[in-house]
């Protein structure tokens, strides 16, 4: 074999196996591939596949539609056109695994009930940092944040300066807070504002959120009621950006927090320069 054509299939071996073949799979199907059919042992002395092996690898071929059987007078195989295999696998595929996950869905939306109430028990009452939470994944933070938002009854305050876990411009929920008579503020750190987000500005207005622009804000955070929020710090060590949110529920430190709004809040401008 050219040392080309062993490079080239080296790599479809190796893509093969990354789109859900294993390797006895991946070499018996190339195989296949550039002959008409071929006998179970045959097949087993080209592809380098032990003999005890080389059915169950056929069986699984077949069963995942990269073989088909021909039966003549004897058991025959032979590979299926990969513009059809291909596709069709990552199909099956992408259907059982959607269901795996509406069924993991299905059983976790009542284990957190249940695992919520042990955790409640466990904890014994609040500790001595309870009222802080430090959070590391986006995710989560993204979770406190609408849960927050979602609760507030009188007042929510934010300074919007990118990246986001959420993004307020993006988030229904500040409009639906405005809506129901929450007092919302937004500080944005003033800066090159695509078209789209220019356009919710003006939509934000529209729906009663008072929103401010400043040169420069010293961090990332969100006040509630004055007494919940969070405040995101970036990571001075990591080259890429990186934040640590911590979620607190602390009338002093939301009361600081509030005065560090205040304080910029006094020094922006309704329109950005």
């Amino acid at each position: 074999m050219p040392e080309s054509e062993t490079a080239d299939y080296h790599l479809n071996w190796r893509k093969l196996q990354q789109v859900g073949l294993n390797a006895y799979e991946a070499r018996s199907y190339l195989v296949l591939l550039g002959h008409a059919r071929f006998k179970a042992l045959e097949l087993a002395a080209r592809s380098h596949v032990p003999r005890q092996k080389i059915y169950e690898v056929l069986d699984s071929l077949v069963e995942k539609g990269f073989a088909q059987v021909v039966q003549e007078k004897t058991k025959l195989f032979s590979a299926v056109d990969p513009t059809m295999a291909i596709p069709s696998y990552l199909a099956r595929r992408s259907k059982l695994l959607q269901n795996e996950l509406t069924e993991q869905a299905r059983l976790a939306s009542g284990l957190i009930e249940d695992l919520r109430g042990a955790y409640e028990g466990g904890q014994g009452g609040r500790g001595t940092l309870d009222f802080l939470n430090l959070v590391n994944d986006p995710t989560q933070t993204a979770m406190q944040y609408r849960r927050m938002l979602q609760t507030v009854s009188q007042e929510y305050a934010e300074f919007w300066r990118p990246p986001f876990a959420v993004d307020p411009l993006d988030e229904r929920m500040v409009k639906d807070a405005s809506a129901r008579g929450i007092n919302c503020r937004l500080l944005i750190e003033a800066g090159p504002m695509d078209s789209e987000h220019q356009e919710r500005l003006a939509e934000y207005r529209n729906h009663g959120v008072d929103i401010r622009f400043a040169e420069r804000l010293p961090l990332k955070l969100a006040l509630f009621d004055r007494r919940r929020g969070l405040v995101a710090l970036l990571d001075p060590v990591l080259t890429r950006p990186s934040w640590t949110s911590v979620i607190f529920d602390h009338e002093g430190l939301s009361e600081a927090m509030s005065g560090l709004f205040e304080t910029y809040w006094t020094r922006a401008v309704c329109q950005a320069d």
